[in-house]
């Protein structure tokens, strides 16, 4: 009799196993999904409402990270890489055009020479596959400080997100495709120079009202706000809607509040007014701690002496 138990339970476990092996990768999937719910179910409980705010603004993020993070126009923009072999042409200074278009983001890049022939948005596994879809050259003329010209190959770059690496594969005269990750960063509307200098105010505090895109839009920044300006460079003072901003990243570098108590505050440098910036706020209102990409306008016609009031 026992014998024969023994023999039922051999028989069930073996089935279970081959229902497990027939399941494969999706058997895996399913339960990897019933685990993640059951983790996001406990974390959502755990959340107060404060965070539950910020908590739909990073989802939101995530999922709105591949539209447009600027307002339509053409920006000159950093383009870096993470190969010294593979970059911008010198006479660029290590940027390239930005246009956004429709909700689009496309950077047009000049190389340093035509010995890289074609790109491809993402990795190279896929972009030696048939059919795969790949960026072709232009010519591009450079010109360099001393006047010498050259003719490089660029390329139209589709940009997934701004301040972030995404992958663009490459393949040069030797035809074999290799990774790369590269970045856009810092964009700056064409024409922006001529639209307000800073160097003709008068050192000074100031209040000025600025425009906040990103995110959600649950999340905010006072306005206006604190604006200190010394010998053409300008310093705001940022009040968050928020005490669960813990750092700031401006231009790659990192700043902490300045506060300890209520909403969180920073001083940040500001490159120029009327011109969206791009400024990263990390939120502490979840488990994780969440990096979440804005663009922020400072409007020069809202300038106002702090004193005077003018």
């Amino acid at each position: 009799m026992k014998a024969k138990t023994l023999m039922n339970k051999i028989i069930i476990v073996g089935g279970l196993s081959a229902c497990l092996l027939l399941g494969g990768c999706g058997a895996g999937q399913a339960a990897d999904a019933t685990s993640a719910e059951s983790t996001f179910a406990a974390q959502e409980s755990t959340v107060t409402p404060t965070e539950s705010t910020e908590t739909a603004e990073t989802v939101s993020t995530e999922t709105a990270q591949d539209k447009a993070q600027l307002p339509d126009g053409v920006y000159t923009a950093e383009f870096s890489t993470d190969s010294s072999m593979f970059h911008v042409s010198e006479a660029c200074d290590g940027k390239g055009t930005l246009t956004v278009k429709d909700g689009v983001m496309t950077i047009h890049i000049s190389l340093g020479s035509k010995k890289i022939l074609n790109l491809y948005p993402g990795l190279a596994e896929d972009a030696a596959k048939d059919g795969a879809v790949l960026l072709e050259p232009t010519t591009d003329t450079v010109t360099y400080s001393d006047g010498m010209t050259e003719e490089v190959y660029g390329f139209d770059v589709p940009v997934p997100v701004i301040g972030e690496e995404f992958d663009l594969a490459l393949i040069g005269t030797k035809g074999k495709w290799y990774d790369h990750k590269v970045k856009v960063s810092d964009p700056v509307a064409e024409g922006a120079a001529d639209t307000f200098d800073l160097s003709t105010v008068e050192d000074g505090s100031y209040t000025i009202e600025l425009t906040m895109e990103g995110g959600s839009g649950r999340a905010s920044i006072q306005s206006p706000a604190q604006l200190a300006i010394a010998d053409g460079a300008a310093t705001a003072i940022l009040e968050w809607s928020s005490p669960n901003y813990d750092y700031m990243l401006v231009n790659g570098e990192k700043y902490l509040p300045v506060n300890t108590e209520g909403n969180s505050v920073f001083e940040v440098p500001v490159e120029a007014l009327d011109v969206p910036l791009t400024m990263i706020g990390d939120t502490v209102a979840m488990s994780t701690p969440h990096e979440v990409e804005y663009t922020v306008t400072f409007h020069s016609d809202t300038l106002q002496n702090a004193e005077s009031g003018k």
